[in-house]
């Protein structure tokens, strides 16, 4: 079994049970103590996982747990990095493109900084920033700034968003059921990312493996809303056949 293999089991594990012991982990995978300490640290570091003596316990979540953009970039960079090239891989010359805020938005801003006759509608101040000295056009949307996310929201943005159109809007989440839909923790988000979606010919989830299974407070789009999604090869089985089967395509890098 492959390491990648081994440590989406775990996490199966994981759910499953509620707990798991790096003794049992070992005898179940048939490999040494060694290997599964190191699994369990590196789901740890990668977010996956709360790392306790002797094993591990699930990530405390919750629909109201709202983490700060800084605490979020550390996780899943490799991740992020891959799916932002994908992403831009979809943009043509001459699009007009949205972008949420989010980590995983941010790495997409950055990966279109070298690109020209290109139009950026966003609501994040940290985006704007980042694309401030490149050929880049960007529009901020205005509105009340949310200093957890750098997000600008209210009914400034969403009035903005309303008169807009874009070719595509690329959708960073906190949390994807797949039986459910996209959420965020905030409401205020999750009413300016649905006018994003209406102002867009095509929306295009972008997130990382982990955001499957999770659930915020706030609804954004259900999964039949979505057009494409973009996410890494360690999205579980049972929720890529979901999509499939909901004819959301998805891209995995």
């Amino acid at each position: 079994m492959l390491s990648e293999e081994r440590r989406r089991a775990i996490l199966e594990v994981i759910q499953e049970d509620g707990r798991v012991v790096v003794r049992d982990l070992a005898k179940r995978f048939h490999t040494s103590l060694i290997t599964i300490r190191k699994d369990l640290e590196f789901l740890h570091h990668q977010g996956e996982l709360e790392r306790t003596h002797g094993g591990a316990l699930p990530v405390k979540t919750g629909a109201l747990m709202d983490s700060s953009l800084q605490e979020k970039e550390r996780l899943h960079r490799q991740e992020k990095t891959r799916i932002a090239a994908a992403a831009v891989r979809m943009i043509s010359k001459g699009m007009v493109i949205i972008l949420d805020s989010g980590t995983t938005t941010t790495a997409v801003a950055r990966s279109c900084r070298h690109l020209r006759n290109l139009t950026i509608i966003t609501n994040a101040i940290n985006i704007g920033a980042e694309l401030a000295d490149s050929p880049v056009d960007v529009i901020l949307t205005g509105g009340v700034l949310r200093k957890n996310s750098f997000s600008l929201v209210g009914p400034l943005a969403e009035e903005s968003l309303r008169k807009l159109s874009a070719d595509l809007f690329f959708l960073a989440v906190d949390g994807f059921d797949v039986h459910y839909g996209l959420t965020t923790p905030n409401l205020l988000e999750a009413r300016v990312n649905r006018a994003m979606a209406e102002s867009a010919r095509r929306t295009v989830v972008v997130c990382d493996s982990s955001k499957f299974g999770r659930r915020s407070l706030s609804l954004i789009l259900p999964t039949t809303a979505v057009h494409e999604t973009i996410t890494d090869k360690c999205i579980m089985k049972r929720d890529l056949l979901t999509l499939r089967e909901a004819k959301v395509e998805v891209t995995l890098v």
